[in-house]
């Protein structure tokens, strides 16, 4: 039978809650970044050793979970699975929010937003970052023609090639934005080309994660259910797929560095001796982001159940945070080798490892971005037929 699709029309006082809360921390994060603009990044956390801070590993999270997001859309138009298809819509427009929920924390990081401008019309193509404007603003345009496939009857055909179309540019866009960090040979812990399956792999958990958060938060606001008990299931066995697919580049990446004399110093400081970096990797990542949700889930009852899943899919959103700010802060925070085999010393804290706390603008911006995406979703899904009919209960 075919799927029936509605705007969001009914429900309860928790979704207006949410919306107006979205608003408000859009309103702080805009002035907070007005106020780090006017002052200048001395007001800030960042130095001449952590260029990229908290904001960044704001703005790498949402950009590489707006790829994951589209794992529900993809898995029912390129591999068939119809039990996801009518989670299509919903996964496609969320994909286009986070996607610009982190690039608006990004642009507004830069200080000078205005430069965008030259960024978007004179391009070095021997840049990553130079590829990767082309990447964001071409996947929010094809994911765009995607939609209007699952939309409009006339174009429905098309619906597959649109879909493959999206699938294929979702990798090539993760690809590009674990290659800004494997194309960064200076730093040590970059230099990887492991880093692009690394950020590929760590896509498929955060976009899951941030999904299932939208849905049963509309199942809450609703008070109707939208995901049958066997669909949940296939979530759950899902995740816990992608969670050891993480975990297995992940070792990967470490592994070989340690492998590698010249990386057993960054490897060291990272796994063992960086201090907050070492319990954010351990703590945060390992622990919290997908051992605990990997335990959860496993349980079928439990770990397929409302708070089964959105537990774990907090624990995951968390322990993905800290992923990322392991990889930009520290790998910003151990010292260049700028001249291989020897010791480096200065009084420009040459050869030292650098101290970065973030400030509290920072946090505010970073925060700003979850919200406009949420923001932008919860508008949208106001705006047009986006969410399936709800399912009857003994389902």
């Amino acid at each position: 039978m075919a799927e029936t699709y509605k705007q969001l029309r009914e429900y309860n006082n928790i979704f207006n809650v949410l919306l107006v809360l979205h608003v408000i921390v859009i309103a702080i994060g805009l002035g907070a970044a007005f106020y780090m603009e006017h002052h200048g990044h001395i007001v800030t956390g960042m130095n001449n050793q952590i260029v990229w801070g908290l904001p960044h590993v704001f703005a790498v999270f949402l950009i590489v979970s707006a790829s994951g997001a589209l794992n529900l859309a993809s898995a029912s138009s390129v591999f068939s699975k119809l039990a996801y298809k009518r989670f299509a819509r919903l996964s496609a427009i969320l994909a286009i929010s986070l996607l610009i929920g982190g690039l608006a924390v990004l642009l507004l990081d830069l200080g000078r937003p205005d430069r965008l401008i030259i960024a978007m019309t004179h391009y070095n193509f021997k840049s990553i970052f130079a590829w990767n404007i082309i990447l964001y603003t071409g996947f929010i345009t094809i994911v765009g023609v995607y939609l209007w496939t699952m939309m409009d009857k006339t174009v429905t055909r098309y619906n597959k090639i649109a879909g493959w179309g999206a699938f294929i540019w979702r990798l090539i866009l993760t690809t590009g934005t674990g290659s800004i960090f494997g194309f960064l040979v200076a730093r040590e812990a970059y230099d990887a080309a492991i880093m692009a399956p690394l950020f590929i792999a760590s896509s498929f958990v955060y976009g899951m994660a941030f999904t299932v958060w939208v849905l049963i938060t509309m199942c809450q606001a609703t008070g109707k259910r939208l995901l049958t008990r066997d669909v949940s299931n296939k979530i759950r066995e899902l995740i816990i797929i992608f969670i050891a697919a993480m975990l297995y580049f992940t070792a990967v990446h470490h592994l070989t560095n340690l492998y590698a004399a010249e990386h057993t110093g960054v490897e060291r400081f990272i796994l063992w001796s960086g201090s907050v970096f070492t319990w954010l990797f351990w703590g945060g990542h390992v622990l919290i982001g997908s051992v605990i949700p990997m335990l959860i889930l496993m349980q079928p009852n439990f770990g397929s159940s409302r708070a089964g899943l959105i537990f774990a899919s907090v624990l995951m959103l968390l322990g993905g945070m800290a992923h990322i700010y392991v990889i930009i802060i520290g790998g910003q925070s151990y010292p260049l080798a700028l001249f291989p085999g020897m010791e480096v010393t200065s009084t420009f804290q040459d050869g030292q490892f650098a101290h970065y706390m973030p400030s509290l603008p920072e946090l505010l911006l970073g925060i700003a971005g979850i919200s406009i995406a949420m923001f932008m979703t919860g508008f949208a899904l106001k705006l047009l037929p986006f969410l399936p009919s709800p399912v009857a209960d003994g389902k």
